[in-house]
């Protein structure tokens, strides 16, 4: 009688297959894409709400489901098509690594990247990710959190151009296979976050709770714990590595994370709000351009978002942060990090812990030549948006030392676009 091999058996066997090519994605640089390269997201690309099975999609699209423009129903259309595919492949990866999941251990105490969106967070991934004892999350493994471990070496392999070649807010290099926010997987797998804010930019922005953790709702805190710790085990059970992770709402669950993983470290960078704040604008609002079911209008929504949000992560995170030794946690600023990366990332990994920085050196040095000649977006702001900035944002410019302790909103002495500083 010829044997039958169980359907999870081949499963595993044919991405072990995969797996076992080249990479051709291998060299793949986190460099600059060319800033005067037209952006193409074409209508055809997928958003990402396509990583959704169609119980998540559904929930998220019932919250405004009449408010859908009609120039953005071709991008509804194509992500409720899409959803079964991720309910049965879904399925399929759940048959075959189901149980290994539940089972799976961290290998080390995760390594957590903070600070406010734009603050330099990306750029920090990039450096620290250079590691190989580290694995980050991948943008695949982000956008389809519910079938990674069986389709991603195929999708990343053949489907590159499936996705534009640079991110819209800053041309930076986009691809499948370079490191990811973990919150983008979590809102895919389900879990409350701000960030479906997006779908529906013109609408009261859901679950603010999940930027504080004094602030989660405990229902919201359960789902939130259940589905992180289960991607950070599917992680694992795919690189076997301790994992890097950055996602800029962390910085107000800095409590949780402590609670949930005592032994977990933290690198926390700051930045100058008044950079901050026109390129976290820029960022949603490029975001909301392109993945958005609504044609976006209402602009001081988003104002009062970024201007609420900075708060309540800090406010959270100031609160919690004395719970963490301080050989688990250290700040730095963009402003030095640019200014010498090698310096700094060698006190970062002299602090935590983390090993030699001298075998990182190197590839430090490449990265950072990579780096040079790069400009940032000269985004300016004006004396009265500079002054609004700093007066909701005191208590950070203060503490970080971009504000002396005594500074008055009544003065424009300190601000960078006024007649006194140009």
């Amino acid at each position: 009688m010829r044997r039958i091999i169980p359907a999870t058996t081949l499963l595993k066997r044919l991405t072990a297959r995969v797996q076992q090519r080249p990479d051709r994605f291998a060299d793949l640089k986190m460099v600059k894409s060319d800033s005067n390269k037209p952006l193409k997201y074409s209508a055809w690309m997928p958003r990402f709400w396509h990583g959704m099975p169609p119980h998540i999609w559904f929930s998220a699209l019932a919250r405004y489901p009449l408010n859908v423009s009609p120039s953005r129903l071709h991008h509804a259309l194509g992500v409720t098509l899409f959803t079964p595919f991720n309910a049965m492949l879904a399925l399929a990866q759940q048959l075959a690594w189901g149980s290994a999941i539940e089972r799976t251990q961290l290998t080390a105490p995760p390594l957590f990247i903070l600070g406010h969106w734009r603050s330099g967070t990306t750029l920090l991934h990039e450096y620290l990710s250079l590691d190989s004892r580290f694995a980050t999350p991948t943008t695949y493994e982000c956008f389809a959190p519910w079938h990674f471990l069986l389709t991603e070496q195929l999708v990343t392999r053949f489907g590159g151009f499936l996705i534009p070649d640079r991110r819209p807010m800053d041309n930076m290099q986009a691809g499948w296979k370079l490191p990811q926010e973990d919150e983008f997987a979590l809102m895919n797998l389900g879990a409350p976050s701000p960030y479906l804010r997006v779908l529906f930019p013109n609408e009261d922005i859901p679950y603010l709770d999940t930027l504080s953790s004094s602030e989660f709702t405990p229902r919201n805190l359960a789902i939130w714990n259940r589905k992180f710790l289960w991607f950070l085990k599917a992680l694992t059970l795919h690189n076997k590595k301790r994992l890097l992770l950055k996602s800029p709402p962390h910085t107000g669950r800095v409590g949780t994370l402590h609670e949930m993983l005592p032994e977990a470290k933290f690198v926390h960078i700051v930045r100058d709000p008044r950079k901050i704040y026109p390129s976290t604008m820029k960022l949603w609002l490029s975001l909301d351009a392109h993945q958005a079911l609504q044609a976006p209008s209402d602009q001081d929504r988003l104002k009062r978002f970024v201007l609420q949000s900075l708060k309540s992560m800090y406010d959270a995170f100031e609160q919690d942060r004395p719970t963490i030794s301080n050989s688990h946690i250290i700040d730095i600023s963009y402003e030095a990090f640019v200014a010498n990366p090698i310096d700094t990332m060698s006190e970062i990994y002299d602090h935590l812990g983390l090993g030699e920085a001298s075998s990182m050196r190197p590839l430090w040095e490449r990265k950072q030549s990579e780096e040079k000649g790069y400009q940032t977006n000269k985004l300016e702001l004006s004396t009265d948006e500079e002054t609004m900035v700093l007066r909701e944002w005191a208590s950070y410019a203060q503490r970080y030392g971009y504000l002396p302790s005594d500074y008055s909103d009544t003065s424009n002495e300190h601000l960078i676009n006024s007649a006194h500083t140009r």
